[in-house]
């Protein structure tokens, strides 16, 4: 998309600072004017992504401007770039030119989704939604137009746009007096000096989504004023490092999402002062621990106050102190907490979730399950006999000491609501080891009496992929050419991985007949005597 001459001659006249296009590449120019030896107008522009760019500004050692990266710039003709166009003209090209084309994406600003509508004879007056994602919109144009233009949009989306300023967003956002829900993802927008400024541009705007615009936390505290009534806040994937405590802003957010950020983990109590934050996303932020000592010193009296869902998903957290802070979380119900390095003394993933059930003892869903009446039982006795040895030379029900309390909490309160663990009930925890795990598997090849069975000694969990692989450097056959059956007759099969590796042969099969078949008859821990199909 490319704006007229007489466009882009304007923009020319002060062009360091505003936003490009070149192709599917965006940029900033950092410089306008000559490059020697060469002759004519060139533009210095800083990549979003630096892989695009050649060099840090510099040319055959005079340095035209500066880049965070040292191979973040380049040297663009202006006749090659870009200034994009105004907001209404975007939403003329998208609505009408490209209608057909753009009803099949479905678009979303944080998780709503929004509806496309088709409209007739330039009529805008009653769109709902306007997502102009990548349109290279660079401002609002003609002023008051877009108010008699589109007076109903309430979700906006503008990800991917050449806005450089909060400045120009807000001279389109405060001609949208019922504007909601607004869209800046993969953008690129410089700080405002004087975000108060801008306070009414954005007075209804309650969900706003800046994912993948490279700002850091300070940045968004900085620009904060500007957004007194928010509750939805996404900022996936920006370049948050430390945390700061948000004093007099953000205090109307239910939902923050900090995800594949990488957080310092000691920071993250210091949100804990936002009084209705609801939902909180800190997967994949690099977390091994969260700390909630800090929020002593907060404003509010509780840990996150109003905090229901909490998302840990794929992070690095080892520690179960961790699940005993969360326990100070008064209105925590819901965990995501998968792709961790949290283990059990078995190694079983399923235990894992059980320890975590018993210690949180409000929970009502993990891993977005819903934890039943006897789920939550099962796991809190399980959890009894489970550290019942412990409690027991701990000091039992005379007085368990210090530390055994300090590492589960809840274990008192487990006792008094189901009573103490029997002697012959007490699970001895078995210390995890690769060879605890090994179950013996002996292949055996009914179609030729001249191969003489094979045993080995495999890991519960492997898949049958693995296992072709390991017959195919055995018996030198390609891993199409093996299929592994068995039947079964009355057989009440109690293994997950027997069962598993039925599922996967049958999946993996594709073809009606093979050369070699392989049967699995004796499958230990189960000791049943399984025969050819």
């Amino acid at each position: 998309m490319r704006t007229d001459q007489s466009e882009r001659d304007k923009m020319l006249l002060d062009p360091v600072g505003r936003r490009i296009s070149c192709g599917k590449e965006r940029a900033t120019v950092r410089y306008v004017g000559h490059v020697s030896p060469y002759e004519g107008l060139w533009l210095g522009v800083e990549w979003d992504n630096p892989e695009r760019g050649k060099h840090d500004g510099s040319h055959e050692g005079v340095q035209y401007f500066t880049c965070r990266n040292p191979k973040g710039g380049s040297f663009v003709r202006p006749q090659k770039a870009s200034f994009g166009v105004d907001f209404l003209t975007a939403v003329y090209l998208t609505y009408q030119t490209n209608a057909e084309e753009v009803l099949n994406e479905e678009i979303f600003i944080s998780s709503k989704k929004l509806e496309w509508f088709v409209v007739e004879e330039k009529r805008f007056e009653n769109l709902p939604s306007v997502v102009l994602n990548h349109c290279d919109v660079n401002g609002a144009g003609v002023a008051g137009e877009i108010r008699k233009t589109t007076p109903n949009v309430q979700w906006l989306d503008l990800s991917g746009s050449l806005l450089s300023t909060w400045k120009d967003v807000a001279a389109i956002t405060e001609q949208l007096d019922k504007l909601e829900g607004l869209q800046l993802s993969v953008n690129r927008i410089s700080l405002t000096s004087d975000p108060w400024a801008h306070r009414q541009a954005f007075s209804n705007l309650k969900l706003l989504a800046l994912n993948n615009c490279d700002f850091t936390w300070l940045q968004i505290l900085e620009c904060a004023p500007m957004w007194p009534r928010l509750e939805d806040l996404s900022l996936e994937n920006n370049n948050i490092r430390e945390l700061q405590r948000p004093e007099g802003v953000l205090q109307t957010l239910k939902s923050l999402n900090l995800s594949c950020n990488p957080l310092m983990q000691e920071s993250v109590s210091r949100l804990s002062s936002l009084p209705r934050l609801e939902w909180l996303n800190l997967s994949n932020t690099k977390l091994s621990i969260i700390q909630l000592e800090d929020a002593t010193q907060a404003t509010c009296t509780d840990v996150f106050p109003a905090l229901k869902n909490l998302n840990l998903d794929h992070n690095n957290i080892s520690e179960w102190s961790m699940v005993n802070e969360l326990a100070k979380l008064p209105c925590l119900v819901k965990l995501s907490c998968r792709d961790n390095k949290l283990v059990s003394s078995d190694g079983n993933p399923k235990t894992v979730n059980q320890m975590i059930i018993a210690k949180l003892g409000h929970l009502l869903y993990l891993n977005n399950s819903e934890i039943s009446f006897e789920e939550r039982k099962g796991a809190e006795l399980d959890y009894i006999k489970m550290f019942g040895e412990e409690w027991l030379k701990a000091g039992g029900a005379d007085q368990p000491s210090t530390a055994f309390t300090c590492q589960h909490p809840r274990y008192q309160m487990l006792i008094e609501k189901y009573g103490a663990p029997e002697e012959g009930e007490l699970k001895k925890p078995e210390p995890f080891a690769l060879k605890n795990q090994l179950i013996n598997i002996t292949f055996v090849f009914p179609d030729d009496a001249d191969w003489e069975p094979i045993s080995k000694k495999l890991p519960a969990s492997m898949v049958v992929q693995k296992v072709k692989g390991l017959l195919h450097r055995l018996l030198k056959i390609p891993p199409a050419d093996l299929r592994l059956t068995y039947t079964s007759h009355k057989v009440t099969l109690d293994h997950t991985s027997l069962l598993y590796f039925y599922t996967e042969s049958t999946n993996q099969a594709g073809l009606n007949t093979y050369n070699w078949h392989l049967l699995v008859f004796a499958f230990e821990p189960v000791h049943k005597h399984l025969v050819a199909l």
